[in-house]
């Protein structure tokens, strides 16, 4: 039986830099011809984190946004239309389909509507559904729209999506924050784990690490660790611009909605019943506008790779050396005057 690490149990090595500046640092990814990112970040489809002023914001700092498809296909392309007409095009925004049901038509509306790329949005990716709706998408859709597709835990899950359509593929089964999958199926892979892995082929798609992450310096670890980009939910959650409700908590502060789209309540909301529970709802503190957060992930990323000596992301990717620490050096590793 084989180990498997995740986050927290490595640390980067620090090297040589000669970079005077972060400024000097280069984030810019590309998940495809048309989808350059000068912020390798993309807000999760999720009905607490990525609405209009969500993917707005995100995409002005460079990153981009899947709309969620727990609406109606009007209110999901009205969505992606008001983003597209207020940022005249500039901005890179995406739409979540399903494998069943209206996922065809759902694909169709998008692309019409103006999105640079769809995602087909489901907990186990390497499935049969998965790729019966691949094969039908990319047999639809024009050849050179961006499909991303997810998520997976494992390299034969990451090149079978590749083979069967996907551009681009979220990498993570039962990481996130608020999801259960892990718990509930006895299945998964840690996050770190499955971005190494998922690194090794030799499939063009690019690898989104999506779910663990809690942190810059996580985001660091996962592009090191061969990650293109990395989708974000409870980092962009409870901020101005997130869709989830406020409220004020029994202490008197401020406290947004976050919940998991497998949870009952997002099920509830959704489609009026609850299947497989994989999620939780709960909230969290309010955090402010979302640019504050962005600029402070952006800040962190860039001083990371300037720490591996590293001026692009693709260098970090190069250069990097790992070590694992301790169970006393990841208490080392925070601020443990918190612990007294």
């Amino acid at each position: 039986m084989r180990e498997a690490l995740t986050y927290d149990d490595v640390l980067l090595v620090p090297q040589y830099s000669d970079i005077r500046s972060r400024e000097e640092v280069d984030l810019s990814t590309r998940l495809g011809p048309m989808i350059d990112l000068s912020l390798p970040i993309i807000a999760s489809p999720m009905d607490t984190v990525t609405g209009e002023e969500t993917a707005l914001v995100v995409g002005k700092h460079g990153g981009t946004a899947v709309i969620h498809r727990y609406n109606t296909i009007e209110e999901q392309t009205k969505i992606v239309s008001s983003i597209l007409a207020k940022t005249k095009l500039l901005t890179k925004v995406g739409g979540a389909v399903g494998v069943s049901d209206d996922y065809l038509e759902r694909a169709s509306a998008l692309f019409c509507a103006g999105a640079s790329f769809i995602c087909v949005d489901v907990a186990h990716g390497h499935s049969i559904l998965m790729k019966e709706a691949l094969t039908k998408l990319r047999n639809s859709l024009p050849e050179n729209f961006h499909i991303m597709a997810g998520n997976v835990a494992t390299l034969e899950g990451f090149n079978d999506l590749a083979d069967w359509g996907a551009d681009s593929i979220r990498c993570n089964i039962g990481g996130g924050s608020i999801c259960t999958t892990r718990i509930q199926t006895g299945h998964g892979v840690p996050g770190l784990e499955t971005i190494f892995q998922c690194a090794k082929s030799d499939r063009n798609a690019k690898i989104i690490a999506d779910g663990g992450i809690k942190n810059a310096g996580d985001i660091v670890k996962a592009l090191a660790a061969g990650a293109d980009a990395v989708m974000l939910g409870s980092l962009l959650a409870g901020t101005t611009e997130s869709p989830g409700r406020m409220f004020k908590s029994t202490d008197g502060t401020l406290r947004k909605e976050y919940r998991g789209m497998a949870s009952a309540e997002a099920q509830i909301a959704w489609r009026g019943k609850v299947g497989s529970l994989e999620g939780v709802a709960h909230s969290i503190p309010y955090r402010g506008p979302l640019k504050d957060i962005l600029d402070e992930l952006e800040k962190g990323i860039r001083s990371g790779l300037s720490y591996s000596g590293a001026r692009s992301i693709n260098e970090l990717q190069t250069k990097a050396q790992w070590i694992r620490q301790s169970a006393a050096s990841q208490v080392e590793s925070t601020a443990h005057i918190r612990n007294k």
